[in-house]
């Protein structure tokens, strides 16, 4: 089977995987009752990703098979990924997923979120954490995105620091070309697109933090 990822890339993934603290396991959810055209190269990536840091884990489910867990941790499409942060024998889940495949400039996202799940620190802003402390009604984000797109990965990191930040809050990266009627019942046209609780409202472009908390604000009231 021939690599995904080749010795250049690999090297550099191994690098910044050294600043993982506590251990990440990525649950990946694959399904063959679906016609899953990316759920193959989906796992293959998580795979030789995990390779590169003794400090991650893969587990691999089917959606239907193992419906249970994948109730648990909210996944409702595949290829499907819940990252957690492993504490002791408990999976610390944080809301952060990716429904679709992560590739081209998603790609950054992935990475990215191994090491924000590992530290439990979003670095967010001052101001955006003490909002997020007064919210007690969840919160759901989803960002549509594609591969070729080059501010998506900024709209999906956000998203993802949210959730590490609040309860309250769940972050989805959606490959809008792999779910397309999902992308059609939330009119995405341009991408990035985020929805924040199913359309109560939503952002089309790479919002910068105080926008999106403001958008949040809006949907809540």
């Amino acid at each position: 089977m021939e690599k995904l990822l080749n010795n250049e890339i690999e090297e550099q993934i191994r690098q910044v995987f050294q600043e993982i603290k506590d251990p990440v396991v990525a649950l990946f959810f694959g399904s063959k009752a679906e016609n899953c055209d990316y759920c193959k190269d989906t796992q293959q990536m998580l795979e030789e990703l995990t390779a590169l840091s003794d400090k991650i884990e893969l587990q691999v489910f089917d959606l239907e098979e193992n419906a249970a867990t994948a109730e648990k941790y909210h996944v409702t499409m595949a290829p499907g990924i819940a990252m957690t942060r492993k504490q002791g024998d408990e999976l610390v889940d944080y809301g952060v997923r990716f429904a679709g495949i992560p590739s081209g400039h998603e790609f950054t996202s992935l990475v990215r979120s191994f090491l924000l799940v590992s530290s439990g620190e979003s670095g967010l802003a001052p101001a955006t954490r003490k909002f997020l402390k007064t919210v007690k009604k969840p919160v759901n984000l989803q960002v549509f995105i594609t591969p070729t797109c080059p501010y998506c990965p900024q709209a999906v990191i956000l998203a993802h620091q949210l959730a590490v930040e609040s309860p309250f809050v769940d972050a989805l990266m959606v490959e809008a070309m792999e779910f397309p009627e999902l992308s059609n019942r939330y009119g995405v046209g341009g991408v990035p697109h985020t929805t924040i609780n199913f359309d109560a409202e939503s952002v089309v472009g790479a919002a910068p933090e105080s926008m999106l908390i403001a958008k949040i604000q809006q949907a809540l009231n």
